[in-house]
């Protein structure tokens, strides 16, 4: 019995001690594994390890709604709370553009940043008669009807409104027209392009990865500011193409909105240090993703911009009124 009090003794002084030793949260809005998961774990250590933060983060799990319930969180129940930041990407930004967070918007949080991102691509089989991303795009504003693109979210998802940002930056408007396939996965998506079902695959540079190694495909253009470095480096940009369209699928935070000023900056600079370390670019090396450091005013003035731009092609495409 003395041992069993003693054992109980000793347990509630651990928690204790953990209690005192964690002092901030990080909720990744889905279940263990997967992007926010990866996102809340690499960074928050990472945070700790170089001395960005001066106690580690624990990190809570909170799936459901696609990352909506996590968001009602935040904005209902810890709008104040200076100790907790939340994994966000791409789909978090689509999905509060397209009203699918039951009516909540960005405005109710504020963003960090990013700063790592899965490239966004445009992809034909080798042997494609399209050798640029110019060329993909004339031919669609030539006939809509001739070119078919496929891609692993559904219609109006990221994939699709990668290629109507393109075809927008080379003024065409008619995106109803623009034929597109919503199928499960990019690697899916890839296989349709590849069989000749149809004639580009859209799509992040994780998802075909194999199949550019295999010389199944061609990466007409990586939808990034700058070119893949390592071995992907070859690959053209869709800016170096005159295309200035940016559309990755980043990783990054944010924080509840009523924090103060100071939490913020401390969170932001944090952030900062985290995506200029050599801990932070080897997790990105063994991840897939590449450099996408937009922290502070620069990712918002970015984020804005998207939402603006995804809602307008969504009401365009009746995804949203």
């Amino acid at each position: 019995m003395k041992l069993l009090k003693h054992a109980s003794a000793c347990l509630l002084l651990s928690a204790g001690l953990v209690g005192q030793a964690i002092s901030a949260e990080c909720i990744a809005p889905a279940n263990p594994g997967g992007g926010w998961d990866f996102t809340c774990r690499s960074i928050g250590k990472i945070m700790h390890d170089i001395g960005a933060v001066d106690k580690p983060i624990q990190v809570t799990n909170m799936a459901g709604g696609g990352g909506g319930l996590a968001y009602s969180h935040v904005v209902n129940e810890r709008g104040s709370d200076e100790e907790l930041i939340i994994a966000a990407s791409s789909a978090t930004a689509t999905r509060l553009a397209q009203n699918a967070y039951a009516g909540m918007t960005a405005d109710q949080v504020r963003f960090l940043g990013a700063i790592g991102a899965d490239p966004g691509v445009i992809v034909v089989a080798k042997d494609s008669p399209f050798n640029s991303l110019n060329d993909l795009l004339d031919a669609v504003k030539a006939d809509p009807t001739s070119v078919t693109f496929a891609g692993g979210s559904a219609a109006g998802g990221f994939d699709h409104l990668k290629v109507l940002m393109a075809l927008g930056r080379v003024g065409f408007t008619e995106i109803a027209k623009v034929k597109y396939i919503g199928v499960d996965g990019g690697a899916d998506a890839i296989t349709q392009t590849i069989g000749g079902f149809t004639q580009a695959m859209t799509g992040d540079i994780s998802e075909v990865v194999g199949f550019l190694k295999s010389g199944d495909v061609r990466v007409l253009a990586v939808l990034t500011d700058d070119r893949i470095p390592g071995e992907f480096n070859d690959i053209p940009t869709a800016k170096e193409q005159g295309i200035d369209v940016v559309a990755v699928n980043w990783r990054g935070l944010y924080v509840p909105k009523d924090i103060s000023e100071d939490a913020y900056s401390k969170w932001s600079d944090a952030l900062a240090k985290v995506g200029s370390s050599d801990e932070w670019a080897t997790a990105m090396a063994a991840n897939g993703l590449a450099p996408f450091n937009k922290v502070g005013p620069d990712f918002a003035g970015y984020l804005d911009g998207v939402i603006a731009e995804i809602q307008t092609l969504s009401k365009e495409l009746g995804v949203i009124k």
